[in-house]
């Protein structure tokens, strides 16, 4: 089998090879990750659009938002993943529209916390102008705006890729991975300049929103200093995030420190990179928030159960089931 187990930037994909049964055990890990934690996931968004109360918080929103997008992430890269396992190469263009997704769904990230940070920031330090500025339509309109904001700094890369290839290319089986794919210089460094931007308008919305609660939250409430953890949260899953966009850098580091051992360190950092900030996610709402730990336990634990009884319990002794 031509197979291994170290990530390559956000698709998730391997490239060089493995041990079978390190290669088998390995997937096997990778995939009762992905089922746990989307199954946490899929909980969640239950739990969301079964009661009113969280589904018209634009709190609420937006998390499940970033559980969403959690989720289409984790299942592109566990996918690229296990391909590269099995059929270690495949159809270029099919590789694109993979990739394209997780690169989409990881600029999400950072930005959907930017947003939730900020609606922190609203409900704490502007608490009489909350309802007013962060109502429900503009919620949507900011999610619109993330894929929006994302879009303009990916598809570019797809318009490269379809100048600058030939024709061939689209129907040849290559490793997928992203390097293979956007290949042109000009890919490298527009990723280099959008990257840095983004992650610094975000650290700043952080840094921003947390030093405003950390202020307001001293002598007040216990919401104060719960919205100020939640901020500290957010930036512990950017710090996260940021490992995946200086991977290449890291990936080089490992492999001086770690040259006998690189394949199963670079497992370990597969786990870290992608599949430990999506379990975060959950911890930050799903667990720690009161309203929505009431109602998510029931799904969690698949102890719902029906107000209506058993019609047999319900029929008058010694009647005749017709």
């Amino acid at each position: 089998m031509n197979a291994s187990s170290n990530v390559r930037n956000v698709t998730g994909a391997v490239s060089y090879p493995d041990v079978y049964s390190n290669a088998v055990a390995k997937n096997v890990i990778i995939l009762a990750l992905g089922i746990t934690i989307n199954y946490i996931n899929g909980a969640l968004i239950h739990t969301f659009r079964k009661h009113q109360v969280l589904n018209v918080n634009p709190r609420y929103i937006l998390f499940i938002h970033l559980v969403v997008n959690d989720m289409i992430q984790l299942t592109t890269t566990i996918s690229l993943f296990v391909l590269s396992y099995i059929f270690y190469r495949i159809n270029a263009s099919l590789c694109c529209l993979i990739i394209m997704m997780a690169v989409f769904t990881t600029l999400n990230t950072p930005l959907n916390l930017a947003v939730m940070a900020m609606e922190c920031y609203i409900a704490v330090c502007l608490p009489l102008r909350h309802a007013e500025l962060c109502t429900i339509r503009r919620t949507y309109a900011l999610i619109g705006g993330i894929w929006a904001l994302s879009a303009v700094t990916t598809l570019p890369d797809v318009f490269i890729f379809l100048a600058t290839e030939p024709v061939q290319v689209f129907h040849s089986a290559i490793f997928c991975e992203i390097n293979n794919v956007f290949r042109h210089p000009v890919h490298e460094q527009k990723k280099n300049v959008c990257y840095t931007i983004y992650l610094i308008g975000v650290w700043l919305t952080l840094l921003y929103t947390y030093v405003m609660i950390f202020t307001a939250a001293k002598g007040a409430d216990g919401d104060a200093k719960k919205a100020r953890n939640t901020i500290l949260l957010h930036g512990f899953q950017l710090l996260l995030a940021i490992l995946t966009y200086v991977y290449n850098l890291m990936k080089m580091s490992l492999i001086y420190w770690f040259p006998k051992h690189f394949v199963h360190v670079g497992f370990v950092f597969y786990i870290i990179i992608q599949i430990l900030p999506r379990f975060i996610s959950p911890i930050v709402y799903g667990l720690r928030d009161k309203m929505f730990r009431q109602h998510l336990t029931k799904y969690l634990l698949c102890t719902v159960r029906t107000s209506i009884k058993p019609w047999t319990a319900a029929k008058p002794s010694g009647s005749i089931q017709s």
